[in-house]
């Protein structure tokens, strides 16, 4: 799908979308305990409908009304020393799509389980390979095929051996978040070590506090995890809150000039992308809350300097802001921006300079030299990446002229409904191809 952003500005209260992160944990958790679970705040992106249909394919039953899911767990059939997996998940495909958080949170899942899975997806995500994570469930008794393979597609075999697990701080976070869901259905005690700083460390608060709700207990070590083993899942009625990540395009939008408020985010909450509110209110914004509902304003900002080592989702959106800036802004510590849906270091670079900004790659750095204004009359490319889509129509609002973007469906992968909220909004886009 192609469409056309106009310049302009949105006016309006929205309604924050349910936190992606928390509603795939939420899932995980009721698919592994015994009994009927209930999670509200499920929405219907192609992210929430992989995570859906791999824990059916594991054998989980779920029942969609609306956002709120009902799901039956495999726990009781987990139990036990030696238990196995269900008979009617004897030997599932796991078509993870396009969801990095559904392939990695559920391959040491499966592999504690005893469950000889085949692992599918795609988009990019078969050229992410999972070495690190790999090679441990490997030395733990799990072996890929074909040929070891670490790149999807490939299956896996055997069952998950508790022990010391040691991976370095600077890769994903979900290894480590796999591990937390997995280890606590072995039967013995295990251990988690982080070698050196760990990155996105607020993910693993996410992680530890869903499955303190399902009755799973974590210690945390000096650097790491201990995770008593014989531990059951239990079943559990979870609210999905409101998602930092996508209510940033809403939030930047206000603090460049629109008049929006964001109902439905936890002030308090320990989403790493919460952060935004800081960052924007340091460069000169003006954040005011009431009750659950937030307000940002702004006309002109400071230059911004970001580490975007805990917050990669939201590093396209500030950088859109930080064209509004009057001085030079930096992004730092941004290298693994480019192991997501695109390369996405390189794609916000490049939509920010066909809209007409000064920018400037190194490595893992990118300064961005405020422009006069942006210009728009530009084709920006979509990158079949959501948050470049959703970056680009906010940019398009503070633009001169129009944007053509293309591939704009690639926001189905977390915000299906964006450009209905954005029209609402008074935002002007038009689709001009729906191939």
């Amino acid at each position: 799908m192609d469409i056309v952003v106009y310049p302009g500005k949105l006016r309006g209260t929205v309604k924050a979308p349910p936190s992606k992160s928390m509603a795939h944990r939420a899932l995980i958790c009721a698919a592994l305990a015994e009994g009927e679970s209930v999670v509200h705040g499920i929405s219907a992106s192609q992210d929430m409908e992989a995570t859906l249909s791999c824990i059916q394919a594991m054998g989980a039953q779920a029942e969609r009304d609306g956002e709120k899911v009902r799901i039956t767990g495999i726990g009781g059939r987990l139990a036990g020393e030696g238990a196995a997996a269900p008979d009617a998940a004897s030997s599932p495909v796991l078509d993870c799509g396009e969801s990095g958080s559904t392939f990695r949170f559920l391959l040491p899942v499966a592999a504690a389980a005893g469950i000889p899975a085949e692992f599918t997806g795609r988009g990019r995500l078969p050229e992410r390979p999972v070495t690190e994570l790999a090679d441990e469930l490997r030395s733990h008794g799990i072996t890929f095929l074909p040929d070891d393979r670490d790149t999807l597609p490939f299956s896996i075999q055997g069952r998950l051996q508790p022990g010391v697990y040691s991976l370095p701080g600077n890769v994903s976070s979900q290894y480590f978040s796999g591990l937390l869901f997995a280890l606590p259905l072995l039967e013995e005690d295990s251990e988690i070590r982080i070698e050196g700083e760990m990155e996105s460390s607020g993910y693993l608060d996410l992680t530890v506090d869903m499955l303190y709700q399902f009755g799973i207990s974590i210690r945390r070590t000096e650097n790491g995890f201990q995770v008593k083993g014989g531990q059951h899942y239990r079943a559990s009625e979870v609210w999905v809150e409101g998602d930092y990540s996508n209510a940033a395009f809403w939030l930047v939008a206000g603090a460049t000039g629109s008049e929006i408020a964001v109902q439905g985010l936890d002030r308090y909450s320990r989403q790493g992308d919460s952060v935004i509110l800081e960052i924007l209110e340091e460069a000169g914004a003006a954040v005011t809350w009431s009750d659950d509902t937030v307000r940002v304003r702004g006309y002109g900002l400071e230059s911004l300097v970001i580490d975007c080592g805990e917050i990669p989702d939201i590093v396209p959106i500030l950088a859109v802001a930080a064209c509004t800036s009057e001085d030079q802004s930096g992004f730092v510590n941004a290298g693994r921006l480019r192991l997501k849906e695109s390369d996405r270091l390189s794609t916000t670079a490049s939509m920010l300079a066909m809209l007409g900004a000064d920018i400037t790659l190194c490595g893992d750095k990118m300064d961005i030299y405020a422009p006069e204004g942006l210009e728009g009359e530009a084709v920006i490319n979509g990158a079949n990446d959501h948050r470049i889509v959703m970056s680009a129509a906010i940019a398009a609002l503070r633009c001169e002229n129009a944007v053509k973007i293309t591939g704009a469906e690639a926001v189905n992968k977390s915000y299906p409904d964006f450009f209905e909220v954005f029209r609402s909004l008074g935002g002007r886009a038009d689709v001009i191809s729906d191939r």
